[in-house]
């Protein structure tokens, strides 16, 4: 299995979130999941609201257009991107590089 899954109607990603870190940003692969460190505390919500901004900035889509739809109160989550023809690997092209 990979971290993403390709279809017809847009992506989905398998993350593996990490929450309560100094910044948000994608650290590269834990297993089978795009690991992501959230500068947000797993709290009300928010984390997963950060989640999903940060996707949306990152894939350049609207942040309606970015779904949890497995996984709320987990770290291992399922995130689907309505938007046909993305690149999922443009995720992990900031991955060891220091800005």
């Amino acid at each position: 299995m990979s971290w993403y899954q390709i279809s017809r109607a847009g992506l989905t990603l398998h993350i593996h979130a990490q929450p309560g870190a100094k910044r948000t940003e994608v650290v590269g692969l834990h297993g089978d999941c795009l690991k992501v460190r959230l500068a947000s505390p797993p709290v009300d919500g928010s984390a997963n609201a950060c989640l999903v901004e940060f996707l949306a900035r990152c894939l350049r889509v609207k942040r309606s257009q970015v779904t949890i739809t497995r996984g709320l109160s987990s770290r291992r989550k399922a995130v689907f991107v309505a938007v046909a023809g993305l690149e999922p690997a443009a995720l992990l092209e900031p991955v060891g590089k220091k800005g």
